[in-house]
């Protein structure tokens, strides 16, 4: 019987790879985000159903009760991405508080909103996962924090749901190709930076962050939770 997946930012990237992964499995997926033209274009490319959702928003996050099955097998807290990115560089205080929350809201906030609304839905032997960053580990201002507090916000989530056989863990890429992740300003010798930094030679692909989510979520994977798992071709390393 198909399992009822739901990816939060599933239109482009990583989000969209993984939804893409669960719908060739022959699982019933619902992909959901902000823009609707890509939106729909994922979902309809892969098999899915498109639901928009701002996840930082919750009354957003009320509405899309609404469109989901009452039970969730697998949620996966992809949503998010560096607001940096999109701010102007003010440099006054309220503007360096307002870009700080942002970085919190769509990383972290995001995914607690999220799991917390459909905390009743989530199937007894389910699988949460939410996707972090090298960054959580190795710095980089409010993103990394954000996704620093993502993995600690984690460990309590995880006793929690492990009542109930559900388990939760953290997914933290490196550097990933083919994403909209660095809106096309990542210069050439950046780029082979972070490539030189692996110890594989190559960057990540959406495909492998799916991978990952995927045995997160599999019968094989049922006594690991609490935990993050360092995807980044050896970029980062830990003991």
């Amino acid at each position: 019987m198909p399992r009822n997946v739901l990816v939060t930012g599933g239109s482009t990237g990583i989000g969209r790879a993984i939804a893409q992964h669960f719908a060739e499995q022959g699982e019933a997926v619902v992909v959901t985000g902000r823009r609707i033209g890509p939106l729909k274009e994922a979902a309809d490319g892969i098999g899915a159903r498109a639901v928009v959702c701002d996840h930082t928003d919750p009354e957003a996050v009320t509405r899309l009760l609404t469109e989901l099955p009452d039970s969730i097998d697998v949620l996966v807290n992809n949503a998010g991405g560096n607001t940096d990115f999109d701010t102007d560089a003010a440099s006054d205080l309220a503007a360096y508080a307002r870009d700080f929350r942002a970085n919190l809201d769509a990383n972290l906030v995001s995914a607690a909103l999220t799991t917390k609304a459909l905390e009743g839905r989530l199937s007894v032997g389910g699988a949460v996962v939410h996707i972090g960053s090298i960054a959580g580990a190795r710095g980089g201002g409010s993103y990394g924090a954000a996704k620093a507090g993502l993995s600690v916000w984690n460990i309590d989530l995880a006793g929690a749901l492990g009542k109930r056989g559900i388990t939760s863990n953290v997914v933290a890429p490196g550097y990933i190709a083919d994403t909209e992740f660095f809106r096309d300003r990542l210069t050439d010798e950046r780029r082979t930076e972070l490539v030189t930094e692996t110890a594989v030679g190559r960057a990540g692909s959406p495909a492998d962050i799916a991978g990952t989510v995927a045995f997160l979520a599999s019968p094989a994977a049922r006594h690991i939770t609490g935990q993050v798992l360092h995807v980044n071709g050896g970029a980062h390393r830990t003991h």
